[in-house]
């Protein structure tokens, strides 16, 4: 192991440690501002700048996971004109896009993850001052396909129930990052003017945990994990979801045109290491999730809900129509809102596009285009319900629950077949660190006790939106119910055998109790 990642991997943990006290810092690694290559006494020095987000679970599986797991060094080319090269690779990490193009424009970033109104962002500045430099868009991280994912969130003790609710209030959330986007988007939907109805404040996602919590704003809006982060550590809920907008929204990977035409065996080499990623988080999703959260401070639980099976944002690092919609939509509400002063047509944004890198790796590595497509937009709960042995067949339907200290998720076929075994759980005092159900529309992962459910005869669904529970339940002929009262409906009985470890005088004191006049 090099110095050098020794000293990554200490770098690392650093910020793991100051994430666990509650801080979500921006870990960044200091870069000497040197060239993308330079002589040295041994040879030619290569300088692979990348900038992610650690705590974006989005990026992680593009940032964290290939910088830890050490899958670019293994990818990097060492042959022909690569012989004999040095690489001096840097990783910085921000809390969200804008400073990497800024970096980026300054030739200190070569490879870029983030959102989509960053990524935008990103070509349209480098298209304005990049000189005869340009930015290029090579592949998704993860998306969504409406928008799950970015939110809004109250205190948790706040009145606020919907975003009518915050008209005189102050609301901050990242400028300029996809949340950005999206609450302007929300708002102007909603009939709230985002410039006189509320007052928006720029705060970083530590700094607006931090406003909640102490009461100086009224709701935060931010990306991936914090909508649902927030909740997951219990001082704040969710008033507004993403996916009401209906619009994509995607994390993915820009680059530098001079570093992609003087590196293109470089940039597949990214990709490759993107590409093995995925793989490796798919085939092992609980023991990855857990080691993005030593390294990003994220809990395990939230990083699963995010790209686990059934997840809220699929692994696909195509860039598709879905993909090319976010780009657009973003270029197009930018525009709307004066943000863009540049003459930009949302169209324009395909000749930012270049998935040829991702393909070539695709065919070094021997693997399918279309196959790894597939394999992202298929990753669904599958296998056996716990309690039953009967196979899952409709994910949408199916729950889970991560026990404490268990290494992997237990999977049902159902909500009533996973509260059974979840009350059998605790009769053994034993405890769920985080309980998960499925929206029966989009099948979204949700957290179980902040959803909204219908009951009808021996079936429950489960919703996000309880607009949408109110409406199947008037289709179906249901009951919109809690998941306290489904808790109480399904608690356990308890069985025949612990009757048969009673004494003799413990039947005969509950018989005496049940009907007083028996005797003998």
């Amino acid at each position: 192991m090099t110095p050098y990642i020794i000293w990554l991997k200490r770098f690392s943990l650093t910020c793991a440690i100051a994430l666990s006290t509650g801080f979500i810092a921006s870990c960044s690694v200091p870069t000497d501002g040197e060239s993308a290559s330079s002589s040295s006494g041994s040879g030619e020095v290569i300088r692979i700048s990348i900038g992610t987000q650690d705590q974006v679970i989005n990026t992680a599986v593009g940032g964290a996971t290939v910088r830890e797991l050490g899958l670019l060094e293994k990818h990097l080319p060492t042959t022909g004109k690569y012989e004999g090269v040095e690489y001096k690779i840097e990783w910085s990490s921000y809390t969200s896009g804008p400073p990497i193009t800024n970096k980026m424009l300054a030739d200190q970033i070569d490879i870029g993850l983030m959102g989509d109104f960053p990524a935008v962002i990103n070509l349209i500045k480098f298209q304005e001052e990049g000189d005869d430099v340009v930015s290029t868009f090579i592949g998704t991280l993860a998306y969504s396909p409406n928008g799950a994912g970015n939110a809004v969130v109250v205190p948790k003790d706040s009145d606020a129930t919907s975003l009518a609710d915050l008209k005189g209030g102050a609301v901050s959330v990242p400028f300029g990052s996809a949340a950005h986007g999206m609450l302007l988007k929300a708002l102007n939907d909603a009939g709230i003017n985002p410039e006189t109805d509320v007052k928006l404040i720029s705060q970083a996602p530590e700094v607006g945990g931090t406003s909640l919590r102490t009461g100086q704003i009224d709701a935060h809006a931010d990306f991936v994990p914090f909508g649902e982060l927030f909740p997951y550590r219990g001082f704040a809920k969710k008033i507004f979801d993403g996916a009401q907008t209906g619009v994509p929204t995607l994390h993915g990977i820009v680059v530098r045109s001079d570093f992609a035409e003087a590196y293109p065996e470089i940039v597949q080499a990214y990709m490759k290491a993107v590409l093995e990623a995925n793989q490796t988080f798919q085939e092992k999703p609980e023991e990855i999730s857990a080691m993005i959260e030593e390294w990003s401070g994220i809990e395990k639980e939230v990083v699963y809900m995010f790209l686990g099976p059934s997840g809220l944002q699929p692994i696909n690092p195509s860039i598709g129509e879905v993909q090319l919609e976010a780009l657009k939509n973003s270029i197009a509400t930018l525009i709307s809102l004066g943000k863009i002063k540049s003459p930009v047509d949302p169209e324009d944004v395909t000749q930012w596009v270049d998935e040829g890198y991702l393909k070539q790796a695709m065919e070094q590595m021997g693997l399918d285009y279309d196959e790894v497509i597939e394999a992202g937009e298929t990753y669904v709960i599958t296998g056996n319900d716990a309690l039953t042995d009967e196979p899952i067949e409709d994910p949408k339907m199916a729950a889970q629950f991560w026990v404490q200290a268990e290494p992997t998720v237990t999977n049902f076929a159902s909500i009533p077949n996973m509260i059974k075994q979840l009350n059998q759980l605790q009769d053994e005092g034993k405890a769920a660190d985080v309980i998960f159900v499925h929206d029966r529309n989009k099948g979204w992962k949700l957290f179980a006790e902040n959803s909204y459910y219908v009951t009808n005869g021996d079936e429950v669904s489960a919703f996000l939106l309880e607009a949408d529970a109110k409406t199947f339940a008037a289709e179906s002929g249901g009951q919109v119910t809690t998941f306290k009262s489904l808790l109480q409906t399904y608690a356990s009985i308890p069985q025949p055998a612990k009757v048969s470890q009673l004494t003799m005088d413990d039947l005969r004191q509950a018989l005496q109790s049940a009907v007083p006049a028996f005797a003998g």
